[in-house]
């Protein structure tokens, strides 16, 4: 017990084990120079019998068996004393203390081979040997107070934070796996992240320059296609990604039972794309597909429209492009079923277009508030009805966009077994405005297809998919029976709510199976944290007083991955949770890792890639042509109907069906 009688009884032996120390030393001196001892007078007959006897015990018989026993007794000594602890001592001083002290202590002897006076060597023998013995005595106080326990190990309680991780890896046939390193207390593991159920959705969040697409997008997009996948791809940065899904086509082809066919959109430059016809009478099946397409083609063109929802001028807008759409389905069974014409035939005259659309019965109910603002002479109304979907929608009106939106060289349904696609379709940052909408199209027109029973397994890949305005809600919630794995990259969940609305941003968010998170601030990292949940933590509290540490150790649950480390991730590394299946069980969910990638073996890859190749020579000549073309053919539409409208009119029809509220239209062809 540490009471004060044990204190002052330990004192007492350290005190007599020094005092036995300096006797042997003491001793030393007085054999070893006895000479000089003699000619001071400083002997007699008495003291030279007492040290007679005490040599005759054999420690005295050479210089440094007397110098070890007394520094084996001053270390004795030393061990036992507590001095009184000082943070200002630092290790470094210690250690020249005790290593200089040593040194003199035993070099000393070197004194003795010096040809001097007896009484001069005696004096530098005894007054280096001496000073070695107190430096060393100095440095071992100095080492009982210094502060052994160091009072921050860990700054920022990296270790304390970390936790085991999925170790195994994990594959089936539609898995995507991920090799990674983790650090588990101060050992660096090899790790994995299984996505091993992708058709629950896979969330890709980073900042710009978090390595979401170097470390993530693309190991899947090569993993996709290695298992025989189809795949639609969304290269916001074309042709960053097309061509590396172009390049592993070419290496995995044979991993197909049917080879798929590579396609690629890309309203920069026509030569390099196919044409696609999103509006494709064959996918229009009903008219809430035409609405569901001019829905996707509004919200992309105003994204503040995603929040008002429901508002009189945001419908009014849909179902007049709505209507517009199913009526060139409808007309000669899709013959002008084309967004380009659609584009035309809204920019006719009121009069003669509503006069047109009343010929379709499944419209009448969509286009009759128009309508009834036009017999008004309500122009105001009637302007702010249209007036807002024509003046977007002529950012579309480019002849370059016509002419890649017109044509019809594949289909839409990539997983379809008897014809797998590969398509791309690429975005520049330059044109969001202009090219966004038209994506959007195409790829919500994709989603809906390839969700389809009896299908192949689909990977739809999404970079800086705030960019576009697709429901992908549905897909997410249905497509998984159908095999459809969906990748979504956002910078932040702040971005998605910007471009899609807080509530919608909630619903993509949580709704997923899978998330790889990287670098996130504010209140993005914040509630990551808390989906992470807490670990049970190691602390340790240390209390210094006068001679002794006080350490306390204990557990508690706390973040596994707080919000300040979600914020101060590099590139490469990730958090997130997977998903498993019933028949893949992962214990280990939560990761958090750095994904590694052979970059040498990338670049060595990329250097070697193929260009993609031109699809068709496009001229501007045929461009302009087919521009003309489309404006041409609205013009003969109308020219056939409103011929047809004044022959039932002259026969007495028109009358009979419209009654007494007969509409009268200015049959005045206008473009």
């Amino acid at each position: 017990m540490n009471t004060g009688e044990d204190i002052q009884g330990l004192r007492k032996i350290i005190d007599l084990t020094r005092l036995i120390s300096l006797l042997i030393l003491g001793i030393h001196f007085y054999l070893s120079c006895y000479q000089a001892f003699r000619d001071w007078h400083w002997t007699a007959p008495f003291t030279d019998r007492i040290v007679s006897n005490i040599e005759k015990t054999g420690l005295f018989s050479n210089l440094l068996k007397p110098k070890l026993a007394a520094l084996l007794f001053l270390c004795i000594s030393l061990v036992g004393a507590k001095g009184k602890k000082d943070e200002k001592i630092q290790r470094n001083s210690i250690v020249a203390y005790l290593l200089c002290g040593l040194l003199i202590y035993f070099l000393s002897v070197l004194v003795f081979y010096w040809y001097s006076g007896l009484s001069m060597v005696a004096i530098l023998y005894m007054g280096l040997t001496g000073t070695g013995y107190l430096l060393i005595l100095t440095g071992g106080n100095w080492l009982s107070r210094q502060i052994k326990a160091g009072l921050i190990k860990d700054v920022f309680n990296q270790h304390a934070e970390t936790f085991p991780q999925e170790e195994r890896l994990l594959e089936n046939e539609y898995s995507f796996n991920l090799r990674a390193k983790y650090h588990l207390q101060e050992k660096v593991r090899d790790s994995w992240i299984n996505l091993v159920n992708p058709h629950r959705s896979l969330l890709l969040i980073g900042s710009a320059g978090a390595g979401k697409t170097y470390f993530v997008i693309r190991p899947i997009i090569d993993q996709a296609i290695r298992k025989g996948s189809s795949l639609f791809l969304y290269d916001f940065k074309f042709d960053d990604l097309t061509r590396i899904a172009y390049n592993k086509l070419l290496l995995y082809r044979k991993h197909y039972k049917v080879k798929p066919r590579f396609f690629i959109v890309n309203c920069d430059n026509p030569s390099y794309s196919h044409r696609c016809n999103p509006l494709e009478p064959s996918g229009m099946v009903d008219i809430t597909d035409a609405t569901e397409a001019s829905r996707t083609i509004m919200l992309g063109l105003n994204r503040d429209w995603a929040k008002k929802q429901g508002d009189f001028f945001v419908e009014s807008a849909i179902n007049f492009l709505t209507a517009i759409i199913w009526f060139l389905r409808k007309y000669q069974d899709g013959r002008y079923c084309t967004l380009p014409h659609v584009l035309e035939l809204m920019q006719v005259e009121y009069d003669s277009l509503f006069a047109v659309l009343q010929q379709e019965e499944e419209i009448k109910m969509l286009i009759n508030p128009f309508v009834s603002a036009l017999l008004r002479k309500a122009a105001p109304q009637l302007e702010g009805q249209i007036g807002s979907t024509k003046i977007a929608l002529a950012r579309l009106s480019s002849p370059a966009l016509y002419y890649v939106l017109s044509g019809n060289d594949f289909s839409l349904d990539i997983n379809d077994p008897q014809a797998p696609k590969i398509v791309c379709i690429g975005n520049n940052p330059l044109k969001i405005q202009s090219y966004g909408p038209v994506l959007s199209l195409i790829a919500t027109r994709a989603l809906k297809v390839c969700n389809q029973k009896g299908k192949l397994k689909s990977t739809f890949i999404f970079d800086e998919y705030p960019t576009l305005a697709v429901d992908t809600i549905p897909a997410i919630s249905t497509g998984r029976s159908n095999l459809m794995s969906i990748v979504l990259g956002i910078q932040s969940v702040e971005q998605l709510k910007q471009n899609y609305g807080a509530d919608a941003a909630n619903v993509i968010t949580s709704i997923g199976g899978n998330l790889i998170c990287g670098q996130q601030t504010g209140d993005a990292a914040k509630k990551l944290s808390e989906t992470f949940g807490k670990i049970m933590q190691e602390r340790e509290s240390k209390s210094i007083n006068s001679s002794d540490i006080s350490i306390t150790k204990s557990t508690q649950l706390d973040y596994a991955i707080p919000a300040s480390r979600i914020a101060a991730l590099s590139s490469g590394e990730f958090v997130g949770f997977v998903a498993d299946n019933p028949e893949q069980r992962i214990p280990q969910k939560i990761f958090h890792c750095e994904i590694q990638n052979d970059h040498a073996a990338i670049a060595k890859e990329e250097a070697a890639y193929q260009p993609i190749p031109m699809i068709s020579t496009v001229s501007d000549e045929d461009i302009q042509e087919n521009y003309k073309s489309i404006k041409r053919d609205i013009e003969r539409l109308l020219a056939a109907e409103l011929q047809k409208l004044d022959a039932e009119e002259a026969e007495g029809n028109l009358s009979d069906q419209v009654g007494e509220n007969e509409i009268k239209f200015d049959r005045t062809v206008s473009m």
